[in-house]
């Protein structure tokens, strides 16, 4: 019998559930039925919903403001602040960090190169980064930046010229994965994904890329105690190429990580030296600039 959070026919329904009928009734009224929270995720048109809840743009790598110590951090200024009337295939780059590295520590090249991107590109591209743990909040800022129209849902045009980069290092990297599936089960096209040393979390996926990701690429190093995912395969060769899976090594070529704690450098000391190898780096910011028009 499926069961659904109205109040039509509950007095029926409470003598033919008893007790458990009536915790399932309570939890709803709490926490919301499963079913209506995944609606809510859906940007489908033409149904009219609420707009999306927007969420604080704030300008990058201004020390001391209270937008640098959010743990969820946009790098649009307000020079490159969404704008109904902007072309609708501007690139979003989604960057994810690793660990609990929070999303505006600018000593990390994925924070950092974010920021350059969009100083260097400013009316090409939307770059916002986030912590790993943060998925949920990057996944409504993609949905948000795709809405160019305000009406709080996404056309099928407005799914079709999404371009989008998602790029991550570490936890970072299974994030990156995770939200490229989302995204799938959302009918919006991907055109790169980037691991960097990729270390899957759990109930994710990391190494199968979904379909509608048009590309993906794959760095790591086999060395120290943390190393990333070797492989990465397309779930769909025909849909999706892989550019290859690179491997990095630093004992005779060594690379500095200053900046970072002592204990990252004692105990995995070759899993932030990728993450801080500007050869990678620059192999990861010159694909992305493959992908602006």
């Amino acid at each position: 019998m499926t069961m659904r959070c109205g109040t039509s026919r509950r007095a029926h329904l409470r003598n033919v559930c008893g007790p458990t009928w009536l915790l399932a009734l309570s939890l709803c009224s709490i926490f919301g039925c499963p079913a209506a929270k995944a609606k809510e995720m859906l940007p489908a048109c033409p149904v009219p919903k609420a707009p999306l809840a927007s969420q604080t743009i704030a300008r990058a790598g201004v020390p001391g403001s209270e937008e640098a110590a959010a743990p969820v951090r946009s790098m649009l200024s307000p020079a490159t602040a969404i704008n109904p009337s902007e072309p609708l295939r501007k690139l979003i780059v989604i960057g994810f960090m690793g660990g609990n590295v929070r999303a505006n520590d600018f000593v990390h090249r994925e924070a950092s190169m974010a920021r350059d991107l969009e100083q260097r590109y400013p009316l090409r591209l939307h770059a916002a980064v986030f912590a790993n743990s943060d998925g949920h909040a990057a996944l409504e800022t993609v949905l948000r930046l795709l809405d160019k129209d305000k009406n709080g849902c996404l056309s099928a045009t407005e799914k079709s010229g999404a371009r989008i980069v998602i790029y991550g290092h570490s936890w970072g990297a299974s994030q990156t994965v995770a939200l490229a599936q989302r995204l799938n089960e959302l009918s919006i096209p991907v055109l790169l994904t980037v691991q960097v040393d990729s270390v899957q979390k759990l109930n994710e996926h990391d190494g199968r890329i979904p379909p509608n990701v048009r590309q993906a690429i794959n760095f790591y190093q086999s060395d120290g105690l943390l190393h990333g995912r070797p492989l990465i395969q397309a779930m769909d060769p025909k849909q999706t190429t892989i550019l290859g899976n690179f491997e990095s090594a630093y004992k005779e070529n060594p690379i500095s990580c200053a900046g970072y704690p002592w204990y990252a450098r004692a105990f995995m000391k070759p899993h932030i030296e990728i993450e801080n190898d500007p050869r990678v780096w620059n192999k990861i910011e010159a694909l992305i600039q493959t992908e602006l028009l």
